[in-house]
Parts: structure tokens; sequence; C-alpha cells
């Protein structure tokens, strides 16, 4: 298989570009690498999901892997799931699995499968605390009238693939997320900055986006992704 073929803006970078080392990391040389995004929602559903799946099937065209996306739970079996190098949640929100669904996706992971989480992914099973551990952390609040503001990003690691190329203080606008505790395994790429907004609630170690090895599989989540615009 021929080396991927980045066409990065720093708009979708931290968002998507995770997927790509997931994939290629994982895939053989006789079969094209396949990724499952998996947007189901029982809580808030984020407007901007469509634009994400979008942003996605974009990608896998410029980089030559395979787009399947459901909101169906039901997919979640062994059959299905070894199918793909990486799932993604794409702004899924609270239970979005049940016992024997969280089981077969554990064992995807446990086999050195890929995990991808996007903004309220860590909205998502509050009561599985194994999935806590994936992600890496849970959502706590976020700042409110308005939600959505604008923020500055520090960029901690500007070696990784999803953040070459980005400035070391990078200004965005979007719903900011503070988290209860980190999991102490996760690789930070980046800090989000209190000082510049209001609302902030994890102080001066506040993670933005992150990547680690987990169980076997690897993941990583980005708190971007609430507006379309991020897309």
């Amino acid at each position: 298989m021929r080396p991927a073929k980045l066409t990065v803006n720093s708009v979708i970078s931290l968002v998507l570009l995770s997927l790509v080392i997931i994939v290629f990391h994982s895939c053989n040389q006789r079969t094209a690498p396949r990724v499952l995004v998996f947007s189901k929602t029982t809580g808030w559903k984020h407007s901007s999901i469509p634009f994400g799946i979008e942003a996605i099937f974009k990608l896998g065209k410029e980089n030559d892997f395979l787009v399947d996306t459901t909101r169906n739970a039901a997919f979640f079996d062994d059959f299905n799931l070894k199918q793909y190098h990486a799932v993604i949640f794409n702004n899924t929100t609270r239970n979005v699995l049940n016992a024997e669904q969280q089981a077969a996706f554990e064992r995807y992971i446990q086999a050195g499968g890929g995990f991808v989480g996007i903004h309220s992914a860590a909205d998502t099973e509050y009561e599985w605390p194994w999935y806590d551990k994936l992600v890496g952390a849970h959502f706590a609040s976020h700042p409110r009238n308005p939600n959505v503001r604008k923020a500055s990003i520090h960029v901690t690691d500007t070696t990784h693939l999803s953040t070459k190329g980005l400035p070391a203080h990078w200004e965005r606008t979007d719903e900011w997320y503070n988290y209860r505790s980190f999991y102490p395994g996760i690789k930070v790429l980046a800090y989000l900055d209190e000082n510049t907004y209001e609302g902030g609630t994890n102080g001066s170690n506040h993670p933005i986006a992150w990547y680690h090895e987990f169980d076997g599989g690897r993941a990583f989540y980005t708190a971007l992704g609430h507006i379309k615009e991020t897309y």
C-alpha cells in the first residue's frame, strides 16, 4: 500500500488526521483499510454530525481508505467490527451500546483495533468504566450563554502527524469542554488556555486533544467538533 496522501488544513487536522495514523498503522498490503463512523445519540444531537461524516469521506477518498457509517448499535458485534481498522465515535451522546455490544467493542480494541473520539464522544457511556479509560476523560461541563467561544490552544507536540504544521498558539472558536479526571496514560497533544476565555474549570492542566495505547488497541480524542465550521 502506498503512503497516505495527506491534504491537510488546520481546520480538520486535530479532528481527523489521527484516524489516518490508526488506519495505516494496522493495515496490511492485501486489503484496503476501512473505518466505521458511528453517530448514534441518545442525548444532545449535534447538527455538525453530517459535516463530520462528509469530512471523513473526503479524507478517505484522498488517502485510499474506505468509510462506512451507521447509527445502529446492533452493528457492534464481533463479525462486523473485525473488518474495521478504526471506529470513529462521531459526536455520540449518552448510552449508545448495550452490555453485549460493549463487550464486543472491548474485544475489538483488545484485538488491536483503533478508536477515534470526536467532541461529545466524551459525553458518552458514563457508566462504562472501560470506555472512560479508552476515551481518556469524561465531560463535566462547558461554558454557557454562549456555549461557543473563541479561545487559544497551546499545541505542545508539533511532531505528531495530527498537529504537524499547526501554530504553537492556535486560536479557534468551538464549544470548550471541562473534564472529569484524566486517565494517566494519555499523551497530550494540545492544551486549552483557560486565560483566553471564561468558563474553564480544569485550570492550567486542561488537555484538549490526546492519544494513547490502551488494552491492546489505540485511541485518539479531540474536543473540537461541536460546530460545523470545524470540518
